[in-house]
C-alpha cells in the first residue's frame, strides 16, 4: 500500500510555513520560558492551540518543561477538540505520517476509530507538532479528536496505551471572546478546578474549547495519582492589547506523585 501523508493545513496561518523562521520562532519562545525545577516525573501536559503569535509563549512553558525532562519520549498521545466536524466518538487520522515544515512524524492508530475528514483542516493538534519536533526529535504521534462524548467512556482506552515512554498531551484554549477582566476571572476558576482535579466542578463550570479532552486527562490523573500544576497563564489581550474580546491560554504539567 502507498504511504499516505497529511500535509500541513495551517502552516503560514497559525505558525510560519518557512522552516528557518519557524525554528527561530520556537527557539525564541523557549528562550523566554523558564527552565522548570522539581524532580517529579512528568506524565501529561495541557497546551494551548491558537496562533503562535498569541499562545506560542504560553505553550513554550509546557515545552520547556518537556525539553528539560530526562525521559526519552517515544510516543505522544495528543487529544484535542474537533473544530470542523461534528463527531460522537474519539477518532484518529487515517494517514501514515503528518508533515510540517520541520519534516514528517509517524502516526499511530492503536485501534481507535478513524475519522480522516475531521483531521484534514483541524489545527488543534497540528500546531503542537513543530514544538514537539523541535524538542523531541524522533517520536511517534497518535492524534485523537474528541466529539460529543462522555469523557469517562474513553479514558480506559487511552490509559491502555500509556506507557513509561509515552506522553499524554491535551490541546485546549480556555475562555473565548469575553472582555479581559471577565476572561481572567473565568479562566482563574477553570485553572483552579484543573489544579484541584475537581472533575465535577470542571464539568459544570469550567470553560475551555477542549473541555472534554481536559476532563479525560483529569479523570486519568485521578486514577493514576498524577498531580497537575499550572505552568503559565495569559490571554490574547496581553499580546494584542485589545482587551474587549480575548481568548484565554494556560499550560499545565501533570506529575507522578
Amino acid at each position: 500500500m502507498a504511504v499516505r501523508t497529511r500535509k500541513a493545513a495551517v502552516a503560514g496561518y497559525f505558525y510560519p510555513a518557512d522552516k528557518a523562521r519557524l525554528i527561530q520562532n520556537i527557539s525564541h519562545f523557549l528562550s523566554q520560558a523558564p527552565v522548570p525545577s522539581g524532580d517529579n516525573r512528568l506524565k501529561a501536559l495541557i497546551v494551548p492551540h491558537a496562533g503562535y503569535l498569541y499562545s506560542g509563549q504560553v505553550a513554550a512553558y509546557a515545552y520547556s518543561l518537556l525539553k528539560n525532562t530526562p525521559e526519552k519520549w517515544k510516543k505522544v498521545i495528543a487529544i484535542g477538540p474537533a473544530h470542523t466536524l461534528m463527531m460522537h466518538t474519539l477518532a484518529t487520522d487515517a494517514n501514515d505520517y503528518w508533515e510540517t515544515p520541520l519534516g514528517r512524524v509517524k502516526v499511530l492508530h492503536d485501534g481507535f476509530a478513524v475519522q480522516e475528514s475531521a483531521h484534514i483542516q483541524e489545527h488543534c493538534l497540528e500546531v503542537q507538532l513543530p514544538f514537539l519536533q523541535y524538542v523531541l526529535g524522533e517520536f511517534q504521534f497518535l492524534p485523537l479528536l474528541t466529539g460529543k462524548i462522555n469523557p469517562k467512556d474513553f479514558c480506559q482506552a487511552v490509559e491502555n496505551i500509556l506507557s513509561e515512554d509515552s506522553l499524554l498531551l491535551i490541546s485546549s484554549d480556555l475562555s473565548h471572546f469575553y472582555d479581559y477582566g471577565t476572561a481572567a476571572e473565568l479562566d482563574h476558576a477553570t485553572n483552579q478546578a484543573i489544579e484541584a482535579l475537581d472533575y465535577e466542578r470542571m464539568e459544570k463550570a469550567g470553560i475551555a474549547c477542549g473541555k472534554t479532552s481536559i476532563l479525560m486527562a483529569m479523570e486519568i490523573a485521578r486514577r493514576k495519582g498524577w498531580r497537575p500544576r499550572l505552568l503559565h497563564y495569559s490571554n490574547s489581550g496581553d499580546v494584542s492589547q485589545d482587551r474587549e474580546s480575548v481568548v484565554g491560554y494556560a499550560s499545565f504539567g501533570f506529575f507522578q506523585r
